[in-house]
């Protein structure tokens, strides 16, 4: 290979001082060369074991978990026979239970990674070798390999593309298992190499490419071909990506740049962050404190033990001498205090984790086969991506939504226009006025233009005269739609075109050119042939100045026919009326008024303009450009300067308004929503009138509201100042209303990070791109933020991908509530990977967002029941949950300590230890997965009827500290239940034969056998919602319970294993004694009567919602009844059944009380601005210790409720 001079003589390092890749080079056909480099294979690994590392790796990764960590330091402990009273197995049991089922969890998934990994490794190749293409597999291929790809084949690694079948080097491709998209995109060959066709050119071809090392950037790529002495620019265009797949192409070639793992799919399959809920954050901490609890319960019997041995044990050496090795008291309460660990160990239960991931586990298969939430039109059911978020779902408090596509549908109709001053597209009456609401006359007839679409409907005739009548300006604004896109045509039989656009706007644009006679017909790489009113027209393709986010606009340089060079461009108003020329300002003025027009109708505008180029400037920019392609450096800063100063002095055409329709049900999810105390702010790139539009469309904003404050300000002076006003606005009027709004009283939740959040009135806030910008600074960002959350709504217009990141993230950082985001495109995965919890839409945009998210469905509508029945269940069930397990492994181990007092705190265990082994694993197990799983309070129609169910998941109100201590407290005292009153009653019990009942073994099968129960009776009356698998369960595990007993009692097993089984024949004597039953009967009776007693009157005198609406549900099913009654007593004649109701007790008091928040379908088709204040408001005051007897609903309108 031939060095050019601009190439330097002494190759710079290509690895950095820490070994990472600084620039990468790679020279075509030459294995030898590239190899010393130590460039990856072409083997993708996404496994994580094989069958020699399998087993230490798992387990090395299993006790990186510190519970796991600590069953295994209680084992090696239990291996110490002076310290340990229980047998190895109650701990290695359920350790090695846990260990396995985990274990062949991510044995299964890696075998199907291992799986994934040979198809795709395996999979055949041409390369060329030696100038002659043999078959390989994709993990033989190798950096400096030139592949050839035959049609609709995976593109193997990422290549520079050299050559193609296609004119010009052209190649298509379908991106979507990079970015979802399934439109085809062009991709094209350097001029240089596209003319290397065949075998034995390539087979000479040496050239050498210098680019950016290995990078997660889909769309960039920088890089330069040197080849003979010259140096050729090298961008994403040229560029085939893993994953791709080669489409309406025969064949072609390229050389691999980026092998394996370094290429940019792989790239971006990197782990997403683990994401946890609140309540596993409590339960580590409680866990930490159960620990220390454990600690302190050890400490204490250890001290007893050490008293003991020096005051009583010291009497008894005689025939209970110490063990060997201990020579004083103090020695053996150290040793009785690991005794005492190992006993005590079970307050933190091994099979309390893996109980959890079941449950969690479950809910997510609820969300997988919820019909409800599934799309007939797409085919698409909702996905629950992850099982670690979904009680999270039921605490949201923020919802963060994209909107093009995820509250519209993205399904975009060319609407109106404004060209040269006049507005087109107003529907008109036969007289020519304008068409009230709901009148629509006969779409234009369009059957004049034998190519147009015959989807395509427009409203206004007088666009399609002007068309005809040769309109200079009409038919310069369809010829640039016609022109300025990026647009694919596929012609599959003769007038029939099928239009691929990146997006569905430029779809909607050129369709409604075709329509009008100016038909986008092909392309080649350097011309674009267009139809204009039946003339075939082929104009020269000089440049295309391509759209991104920071452009937001997009120009095309063509040279017509006669030689004229002239600049078409379209982009944001915002963006393109700054760069006109200083003679339009009377039309900008007029256009200007159209746009505002269209945005208050919701729609989404683009303006249009153009600008002719002399010869001699075109040749100087382009030279220039050239210059700027091929810059190793600052490439796309220069290419950005270029750009923006020929897009200047631009004359205007006119506008375009381009509908996109709401999604079904969007203002009625919404709504529903906004009355569960969820409030939602709307991120979106369009400009701001569009976005208010479409918040008034959808109920956001409503006319009701006190104000909409709109924040504009282009300095932070200004931005600051706007919401200091709007602040002070807010104040104002909270003090100055009077009406039984308490404003201090308010003002006592330690729930409010900010005073303005107690204000009184509904406001929403409006803040544009830029403002934003400066509203995000760190000075600034508290003041914004305490404005926006005092608002009920949010709307942030003209924001970046980045920008929407960050006021998530602003949320996240200020506020203790939990944020969701939803979005439907590329430029909403990081505000979704950014939030608590992401859900993509899979829309019109590809699945790029749906890919990032943890939960995806395809309409927005299915949000509402997401959060309000599989988010709330899925909360109510773990809290639940959690409360039984902890209270019923306290009420389990708190017996032992309560025994060391009565033992001489010798660590003897009270149950036998098979008890203890199985007691966590099969007796209780079960029924409390059972409730976990399927659990609820009220039906799924109740969740969604009354949205105030959602509130007290917000306020973390079902499990926190505060219940975890009144659980503990439960299970203590049971506890002391469970061993004294056996113990009160054996002290003087006699057996039916007169002898002594009160034996240790007798007294550990009794308060065994009062322990299942009682835990059975509780989860019964925990349980809310019974199906055939709870009885199943419940009774099952007791009568599973009785047969083991009596099992591991029975004389064959005592013959087999002696030692083992010492209990022989117990259960059988024990429970034949009338005395043993009464005992188990009256401790079940005073362990759990209290809690009867205290729910039935926390039920009669302080119900919480979830009780009123199941008591409104019992009324009516009562109601129904009755009125079902007297229908069948033949009361003929009047119809006035509606009256039935009102015969019985009315809802009036309960509706006066404000306790019946259901939103009735009167309320859903008005959407009441203002809900009134409920009894969730009081229980937010008295979470911050000031609640108000006034504001409680334990008032008179409550006595309905009795039961």
């Amino acid at each position: 290979m031939t060095v050019p001079r601009e190439m330097p003589e002494k190759w710079p390092r290509v690895r950095g001082p820490g070994g990472a890749e600084e620039e990468r080079r790679v020279r075509a056909n030459a294995r030898e060369y590239n190899e010393k480099f130590q460039y990856a294979s072409n083997c993708i690994k996404t496994s994580k074991y094989n069958i020699v590392t399998f087993l230490p790796v798992n387990l090395f990764e299993q006790f990186q978990e510190v519970a796991n960590t600590y069953f295994l330091f209680l084992l090696i402990l239990q291996l110490i026979p002076q310290i340990s009273s229980l047998s190895w197995f109650t701990t290695i049991v359920p350790l090695v239970l846990v260990l396995t089922i985990t274990a062949v969890k991510d044995a299964t998934d890696d075998y199907f990674r291992h799986k994934s990994d040979n198809q795709v490794n395996n999979r055949q190749s041409q390369v060329l070798i030696s100038g002659v293409l043999r078959q390989e597999q994709w993990m033989n291929v190798r950096v400096g390999d030139i592949i050839k790809l035959e049609n609709n084949q995976f593109v193997a690694a990422d290549l520079l593309l050299l050559s193609s079948s296609e004119p010009h080097g052209l190649c298509y491709i379908e991106t979507a298992e990079l970015d979802g998209e399934t439109n085809m995109k062009v991709r094209q060959a350097i001029p240089v190499t596209s003319e290397l066709g065949d075998t034995s050119k390539l087979a000479l071809f040496d050239g050498e490419v210098i680019c950016e090392p290995p990078n997660n950037k889909l769309d960039k790529f920088g890089g330069t071909l040197y080849w003979k002495e010259n140096k050729y620019p090298l961008s994403n265009q040229n560029m085939l990506l893993r994953g791709c797949v080669l489409r309406n192409t025969e064949w072609c070639f390229g050389l691999v740049i980026f092998a394996g793992p370094d290429t940019k799919l792989m790239q971006n399959s990197g782990r997403t962050k683990f994401k946890r809920t609140s309540i596993d954050r409590l339960m580590n901490t409680l866990v930490l404190w159960i620990f220390g609890f454990l600690v302190c319960m050890g400490v204490i019997l250890a001290i007893g033990n050490a008293i003991w041995e020096h005051e009583v044990g010291v009497c008894f050496q005689i025939y209970l001498p110490w063990d060997e090795g201990v020579h004083s008291a103090f020695f053996s309460g150290f040793l009785s205090f690991w005794s005492y660990i190992i006993i005590l160990n079970t307050v933190v239960p091994i099979s309390l984790y893996v109980s959890v991931e079941v449950i969690r586990l479950g809910h997510s298969y609820f969300i997988n086969w919820d019909k409800k939430m599934y799309c007939a039109k797409r085919r698409t059911p909702a996905e629950a991506r992850t099982t670690t978020l979904n009680e999270e779902l039921g605490q949201v408090e923020y919802i963060f939504s994209d909107k093009t596509g995820t509250l519209t549908q993205n399904i975009m109709v060319f609407s109106k226009c404004s060209v040269n001053g006049h507005s087109y597209g107003d529907v008109q009456d036969v007289l020519g006025h304008k068409a009230e609401l709901g009148e629509r006359p006969e779409p234009v007839d369009f059957s004049f233009n034998p190519l147009a679409d015959p989807r395509f409907q427009f409203w206004d005739p007088s666009l399609l005269e002007a068309v005809k009548l040769g309109d200079p300006h009409v038919h310069e604004f369809f010829r640039l739609l016609s022109l300025c896109h990026t647009v694919m045509s596929e012609e599959k039989s003769e007038g029939e075109l099928f239009y691929k656009a990146q997006s569905p706007d430029e779809g909607a644009l050129v369709t409604a050119a075709r329509n009008f006679g100016f038909v986008f017909r092909s392309r080649t790489p350097k011309t674009i042939t267009v139809h204009e009113l039946g003339r075939a027209i082929t104009y020269q393709l000089l440049a295309i100045l391509d759209f991104n986010n920071i452009r937001k606009r997009m120009s095309v340089i063509v040279r017509s026919p006669e030689g004229k060079i002239r600049l078409y461009c379209k982009g944001a108003d915002t963006i393109l009326l700054e760069r006109l020329h200083p003679t339009n300002q009377d039309l900008t003025n007029v256009t200007t008024d159209h746009l505002n027009e269209y945005a208050g109708e919701g729609l989404r505008t683009l303006v249009l303009a153009y600008k002719d180029l002399e010869e001699s400037y075109y040749e100087d920019w382009s030279e220039r450009l050239h210059r700027a392609s091929g810059a190793p450096e600052a490439r796309e800063d220069r290419l950005a300067r270029l750009y923006d100063e020929v897009e200047h002095d631009m004359m205007l055409l006119g506008a375009t308004a381009i509908e996109d329709k709401l999604q079904q049900g969007v203002p009625e999810t919404i709504a529903i929503l906004t009355l569960a105390n969820i409030k939602i702010w709307v991120l979106t790139g369009d400009k701001q009138e569009t976005a208010v539009n479409i918040g008034y469309s959808c109920k956001m904003l409503t006319d009701d509201m006190t104000e909409v404050f709109v924040i504009t300000g282009h300095t932070v002076l200004e931005v600051r100042e706007e919401l200091r006003k709007a602040r002070e606005k807010m104040m104002d009027a909270s003090r100055s209303m009077g009406n039984g709004f308490s404003y201090q009283e308010k003002l006592s939740s330690t729930k409010l990070t900010s005073v303005l959040e107690a204000i009184a009135g509904e406001y929403a806030l409006v803040i544009n791109g830029h403002s934003l910008a400066h509203a995000l600074e760190a000075d600034m960002e508290v003041e914004f933020l305490e404005t926006a959350c005092a608002c009920k709504a949010v709307i942030c217009c003209r924001v970046t991908p980045l920008q929407k990141a960050q006021v998530v993230e602003l949320v996240k950082k200020y506020k203790k509530a939990v944020t969701l985001a939803i979005g439907d495109g590329a430029n909403d995965v990081s505000m979704i990977k950014t939030a608590h919890i992401g859900v993509g839409i899979s829309g019109q945009e590809g699945i790029q967002a749906v890919l990032a998210s943890d939960y995806s469905f395809s309409q927005f509508k299915f949000l509402q029941r997401l959060l309000l029945v599989h988010g709330r269940w899925s909360y109510l069930r773990m809290c639940k949950f959690l409360c039984y397990f902890f209270y019923k492994n306290f009420a389990f181990t708190m017996v032992h300590f309560w025994f060391g007092f009565f033992c001489g705190f010798s660590a003897q265990t009270v149950y036998d230890q098979y008890f203890i082994t199985l007691y966590n694993i099969v007796y209780t197990s079960l029924p409390v997965l059972a409730m976990g799983v399927f659990d609820q309070d009220v039906p799924e129609q109740r969740s969604m009827e009354y949205p105030k169910l959602y509130e007290p998941g917000q306020l973390n109100l079902l499990f926190n500290k505060r219940e975890f201590f009144i659980c503990i407290a439960q299970g203590i005292y049971t506890s002391v239940l469970m061993f004294f009153i056996p113990y009160g009653v054996f002290a003087d019990a006699t057996r039916d034969d007169g002898a002594q009942l009160a034996d240790y073994q007798s007294f550990a099968v009794t308060v065994a056998t009062s322990l299942v129960i009682v835990v059975s009776v509780q989860i019964g009356l925990d349980t809310g919602f019974w199906t055939a698998i709870n009885h199943f369960f419940i009774w099952g595990s007791l009568a599973a319970y009785f047969a083991i007993l009596f099992a591991m009692h029975s004389d064959g097993l005592f013959q087999m294993f002696p030692n083992q089984f010492r209990f022989v024949g117990n259960a059988q004597n024990t429970l034949a004694q009338p005395t043993v039953w009464l005992t188990i009967a009256l401790t079940t009776v005073v362990c759990v009567m209290p809690v009867v007693a205290f729910r039935f009157l926390k039920l009669d005198l302080k119900p919480e919602l979830s009780d009123t609406v199941r008591y409104t549900q019992l009324v009516r099913k009562k109601q129904k009844t009755q009125h079902r009654c007297m229908r069948r007593v033949g009361r003929v004649g009047s119809r006035r059944s509606g009256y039935a109701f009102s015969h019985q007790e009315g809802f009036g008091e309960l509706i006066m009380s404000g306790k019946n928040m259901r939103l009735s379908s009167l309320a859903l088709s008005g959407f009441a601005a203002r809900p009134s204040a409920s009894w969730i408001e009081t229980l937010r005051k008295k979470k911050g210790g000031e609640g108000s007897t006034a504001c409680s609903p334990s008032g008179a309108a409550d006595k309905t409720l009795k039961v």
